[in-house]
């Protein structure tokens, strides 16, 4: 396998500039994942909106000495016993790498693609056949153009099947993705509609993700899925078909029959002549079809079926997410309670490595026995203990016989280790914690759920949750409408339009957008006692906060001399010279901002002066949604470029000019200047249409009590709550006071129980609401959703004729939000 500088510059085609012998055993594409730096190679990659080429100099200084580049550093004398390899495109450069490592490899290897179901499909078949075999997988959800080749380069001599996850955006990308994953098993999942825009049909979609099997020795795919079929079909591939079907006697695998109980499946099957059946603990028709493309790979791998019934019957549900939550005593915890294995503990540890909230908080693993690694507990812990010591942990509680027998390994500064969850659970420990950091790392076989729920604080059985990848994902919808060098502020104001600013702030910050921006400096400051580095915007400047300003570094709007005025004289009396300030511009919104005719005047001021110094110039579009107003928004266009433009001439630095906000940037592309503002598309609302792009909040709360209600009877205050036939009423604990609007009581809205409509009953209280749960499978403890995944948020502002913005930022601080990262 390739693992010198040599042997890999030879591969890649490098010129080489350095001669320092290296043995490389990791890849680095991430600058802030970096963990064993003398054994890196860093792969600086150009992307549209980074270039990884910037964060050379921080790796040096952090040990690194290995690096494949595009362009070489002017001042490459001072990197010293470096390796520079130099490619023209480092990307292809790293898929190249990994795909000559994947040649050293005669394993069957299992290509999994699809629009959904891929993870669970992958993790799923690693259940059922991990026992029997050495497994390699994609981390998590690892299946892009980088991730990829990441996934494969995690092969070694003992790997015996590959499970790899591909997945594509665009058309082209699969035959770059083939040779480095070269399956010999292919998986299709189905076919659905994520990245249509990129398409011009769901067919072209399809042969597209097809093309990942063009040398396999099997596909396996829903034979009753009509478009897969038809594709398979015209692909004309050489190997054998398991085409799985529920209708057709003919094929090679037949489901006979599927019965589904109250919390369970039967599914009984027929396979080269022998009928088996086996039991799944889920009755969704997603996971029977996951489970029976998991059972046609074990077939054709040769798993027994009554062992691939044996572990069908123990799957779980696949956790994709890291979930942030509120600890006991000043803890914040880190919950991946899911699954144990080395490379998803790497990438938890990076996670919990970036939640510096300079707060001062000791870094906690709770970590269990990693099971089925493949590796002597010998080797595996020593690599396990050095990954530790790299992310600067200060503290592990080992849970497991196997991590207990080799605590002498960890060189920690403070150590637990149990042989039982249930002995930790006892000990006191897990009480004794305060202001940390906790990241719980555990397999499923430990019930490290049991220690999650002993760590978090419970205040509101009514939670919103919040979906970091959604978000991140939105942030991308939209930069990928922008120029390579648009720069882009994210709005995180309102508590990141009730998000919850920090952890926003945190995620945004670590995907380099290059501002943020917040109402009043308080909040800004708040940003900064959290840990966030990044330029902060302030756009409503309060006179009493400009001290708080220039502790902070945050950077002011200026809309009116006066305050011009009153924050160069509170500059001058700290001593603060060229402090950024952001000019505001009126066009047409008359609430805040300099007249287009005052421009000139106000260079000569700024002129006269050093306090201050303009770093961007800006105005606000007031119909930028409404087709309606596009003649006003040109005409404030038009204005605010003249007025801009007068001023970036009047001064040598640059002026970053921005007008465009979210709704600019879907509709007036043209209107990019040099920065544009993201709002509500960030938090997954298109304000043009209406439409949710990827849904980042999840309001979600828990029926308490459920009464049998006459229908003489009448329910809540002042008896509003009339009923038309006897009901079943259930009560939840979100009111008011939650931000649950009391204009959608008395059957003006619903909620969802089990995705069926509940509607309100009755006046909506403080604390409790009631709703109709009649028609209804439910019980007490289900959850209920308020508005999210499938009840848009969109719709609750409808009835309530108002916008999402005041939904959203209604929602009470007393509301426990959950933050999680697919």
């Amino acid at each position: 396998m390739p693992n010198t500088i040599e042997e890999i510059s030879s591969i890649i085609n490098a010129e080489r500039i350095g001669s320092t012998d290296s043995s490389i055993d990791w890849i680095l594409t991430d600058s802030r994942s970096l963990c064993f730096p003398e054994e890196t190679l860093f792969f600086a990659l150009k992307t549209k909106r980074n270039d990884g080429h910037k964060y050379i100099k921080e790796l040096y200084d952090r040990g690194v000495k290995n690096y494949v580049v595009s362009e070489i550093p002017e001042d490459i004398s001072n990197y010293k016993y470096c390796n520079f390899l130099k490619v023209q495109k480092p990307l292809k450069s790293l898929q190249k790498l990994a795909a000559v490592h994947r040649s050293k490899f005669d394993v069957p290897v299992v290509g999994i693609t699809g629009s959904n179901g891929k993870t669970v499909v992958k993790e799923w078949l690693y259940h059922i056949i991990s026992p029997y075999k050495i497994v390699t997988r994609s981390p998590r959800s690892y299946n892009s153009q980088i991730g990829v080749p990441l996934s494969v380069w995690l092969m070694n001599e003992k790997t015996e099947l590959g499970l790899f996850e591909a997945g594509i955006s665009e058309m082209g990308e699969m035959s770059e993705l083939r040779p480095i994953i070269r399956p010999t098993i292919g998986v299709i999942t189905n076919i659905g509609g994520a990245h249509q825009e990129n398409f011009t049909s769901m067919q072209d979609k399809c042969m597209e993700k097809l093309q990942l099997f063009n040398d396999c020795d099997v596909i396996i795919y829903n034979g009753d899925n009509e478009l897969i079929s038809k594709c398979v079909s015209k692909s004309l591939f050489g190997a054998r078909e398991i085409a799985w079907s529920t209708k057709d006697l003919e094929r090679p695998l037949y489901i006979e029959n599927i019965n589904k109980s109250d919390n369970y499946t039967d599914i009984k099957y027929r396979y080269l002549g022998f009928v088996k059946e086996y039991r799944i603990p889920f009755i969704d028709d997603a996971s029977i079809e996951n489970s029976i493309n998991c059972l046609a790979a074990a077939l054709y791998l040769m798993i027994p079926p009554e062992q691939i019934a044996e572990r069908m019957l123990t799957l779980e549900p696949v956790a994709m997410r890291l979930e942030v939550k509120e600890g006991k005593n000043g803890c914040v915890l880190i919950n991946d309670s899911y699954n144990s294995d080395f490379a998803s503990l790497d990438i938890a540890l990076d996670f919990m490595s970036r939640r510096d909230d300079k707060k001062g908080r000791k870094r906690t693993l709770i970590l269990s026995d990693i099971l089925e690694s493949g590796q002597t507990g010998k080797l595996l812990y020593r690599q396990i203990s050095e990954l530790v010591a790299s992310r600067g942990v200060d503290k592990i509680i080992g849970v497991g016989p196997e991590i207990s027998e080799y605590a002498s390994r960890f060189d920690i500064p403070e150590k637990y280790f149990f042989s039982k969850t249930t002995e930790l659970l006892e000990s006191g420990v897990l009480d004794a914690m305060k202001n940390e950091v906790v990241l719980v790392k555990g397999a499923r076989v430990f019930h490290f759920d049991d220690i999650a729920d002993r760590l978090e604080l419970k205040v509101h059985e009514t939670i919103l949750e919040v979906n970091l990848s959604s978000m991140v994902s939105n942030l991308n919808y939209y930069r990928n409408k922008l120029k390579p060098e648009t720069k882009i502020v994210c709005m995180v104001k309102a508590s990141a339009y009730g998000s919850g600013s920090c952890e926003v702030a945190k995620t945004l910050e670590e995907h380099r957008v290059d501002y943020l921006a917040v109402a009043v400096a308080d909040e800004g400051a708040e940003l900064r006692k959290a840990g966030i580095h990044c330029p902060i915007m302030i756009m409503n400047p309060e006179l009493t906060a400009f001290k708080t300003m220039f502790d902070y570094r945050l950077e002011p709007e200026v809309y009116s001399f006066k305050i011009l005025e009153e924050l160069i004289k509170a500059a001058e009396r700290e001593g603060v010279t060229n402090f950024p300030v952001h000019v505001k511009i009126n066009t047409g919104m008359n609430r805040l901002g300099f007249e287009p005719d005052q421009i000139e005047k106000l260079i000569e001021r700024l002129h006269r002066q050093s306090a201050v110094i303009p770093r961007s110039v800006f105005s606000h579009l007031v119909g930028s949604d409404e087709s309606r107003f596009d003649l006003f928004t040109h005409h404030q266009i038009e204005v605010f470029e003249h007025a801009s433009k007068t001023l970036q001439l009047a001064f040598n630095h640059k002026i970053i000019r921005h007008i465009c906000n979210t709704a600019g940037i879907e509709r007036y592309t043209g209107a990019q200047f040099e920065m544009v503002r993201l709002g509500l598309g960030l938090y997954g609302v298109d304000p043009y249409s209406g439409k949710i792009i990827n849904n980042v909040t999840t309001l979600k709360s828990t029926i308490l009590q459920i009464h049998d209600v006459r229908s003489e009877e009448t329910v809540g205050y002042s008896r509003k709550g009339t009923l038309n036939r006897n009901s079943r009423i259930a009560a939840i604990p979100i009111g008011y006071a939650d931000g649950l609007n009391r204009k959608l009581g008395n059957g003006n809205g619903y909620c969802l129980v089990n995705e069926q409509k509940a509607p309100y009953v009755g006046n909506i209280c403080m604390d409790v609401c009631m709703i109709d749960v009649t028609d209804i499978d439910c019980k007490e403890g289900d959850k209920v959703e308020i508005f999210g995944e499938h009840l848009p948020v969109t719709t609750l502002a409808e009835w309530l004729g108002t916008i999402p913005y005041e939904v959203l930022t209604s929602i009470s601080m007393r509301v426990k939000r959950v933050y999680y990262q697919d």
